[in-house]
């Protein structure tokens, strides 16, 4: 590759490449958790970045497939340098294109799981980086969310899932996207720091054709004082942990 990078590792097999354009932080290891796949299952990664969402599912629930797809031509070069470092080939797909237009790229109504750490800014709102990778990735510049559901749909099986994370204060906006794409919200649980903070992520799967009802799950805590909850330590596996 044509630009600096490091690789850091997520076990003795795995490492990913990542660069200050596209790194990875606390969300994906929890989005990643959530999703809780299975052996057989068909995933694909939307707004996949480095690729981290994948490289933890690999990790944690060994399932039949992943794609990762980005439109940044950059992410999806460190994202094939990773899977070609940690020999996964053919486990794991980098795809470089737009997740508004799929069509012969990915095919539907195939996936178990759509997983997605979408933009959690709407357009023309809060603080914009420098990095134009970055405004890509936190503000709603090239997709919103109702363009993540709307493909989703496209993709998932009847039964399939769409597991997504975001800010508390775009709660109503994701499960009317979901609603209005066809996919029900069933599994909804919030992330907080302490027990005495209000939630700063929540955490919901939606599965597509399904009926309404929707289970509230404990609130996941990331501290308790100084040190992390035993949950999320087992959440970031045997990681070193750093928040990126």
């Amino acid at each position: 590759m044509d630009f600096p990078y490091t690789m850091e590792k997520l076990n003795e097999t795995l490492s990913i490449c990542v660069t200050p354009d596209h790194k990875f932080g606390t969300d994906a290891f929890l989005l990643a958790d959530f999703a809780n796949a299975r052996h057989r299952d068909k995933i694909v990664d939307l707004g996949t970045g480095c690729g981290i969402i994948p490289l933890i599912l690999y990790k944690k629930f060994f399932p039949y497939i992943i794609y990762g797809l980005d439109v940044q031509k950059k992410a999806i070069q460190q994202f094939a340098y990773t899977v070609s470092f940690c020999h996964l080939e053919g486990k794991i797909i980098p795809l470089e294109g737009d997740l508004k237009d799929i069509k012969g790229i990915l095919p539907f109504d195939t996936f178990d799981i759509v997983t997605c750490n979408p933009p959690y800014k709407t357009a023309n709102t809060g603080i914009l980086s420098e990095r134009n990778s970055h405004q890509i990735a936190r503000h709603e510049i090239l997709c919103t969310i109702d363009d993540v559901c709307r493909t989703a749909s496209k993709l998932l099986k009847t039964g399939g899932k769409l597991c997504l994370c975001q800010r508390p204060e775009r709660l109503a906006d994701v499960i009317t996207a979901m609603r209005e794409n066809g996919i029900e919200p069933k599994r909804l649980r919030l992330v907080a720091k302490n027990q005495k903070t209000a939630p700063w992520l929540f955490l919901i799967e939606g599965k597509k054709g399904s009926a309404p009802y929707m289970d509230i799950e404990p609130t996941l805590t990331v501290m308790e004082g100084e040190s992390f909850t035993e949950e999320m330590l087992e959440v970031y596996g045997n990681l070193p942990v750093t928040d990126k």
